[in-house]
């Protein structure tokens, strides 16, 4: 068993500016449509809420890229970032990638940062 972290910020006006600027292109290159269904809802904050979704996936990407090495091809819409019924963010990947035992995550926001950190078991 190994245990790896990542962890990832990014400013807000950034994700703003990709969507702004490219549209449904940016969206749908890096959002499944839960994701975009799930942040649109947040109408005003929704671009913070695009922004904590994006530093989670750059977060599990640092925490597992290692073992991804010459095993997986991973694209950003391969983790989807939904919450529990309590509101609690958890990762689904969208392709089994195996040996992954468990996977925690954290997101937060303000008004210009939004960041993300992970914890995952590999077997």
């Amino acid at each position: 068993m190994k245990i790896t972290c990542g962890t990832d910020i990014i400013e807000i006006s950034r994700i703003k500016e990709g969507i702004d600027t490219l549209g449904n292109k940016f969206l749908n290159k890096i959002y499944t449509k839960k994701e975009i269904e799930y942040c649109e809802g947040k109408n005003k904050q929704k671009y913070q809420h695009y922004a904590a979704r994006f530093a989670a996936k750059e977060a599990i990407y640092k925490a597992i890229s290692n073992y991804l090495k010459d095993k997986y091809d991973m694209t950003w819409k391969d983790v989807e970032i939904v919450n529990d019924k309590k509101g609690k963010p958890i990762v689904k990947f969208i392709k089994e990638i195996k040996d992954i035992e468990q996977i925690d995550i954290s997101l937060s926001h303000c008004k210009e940062y939004a960041t993300a950190n992970v914890v995952v078991i590999v077997k």
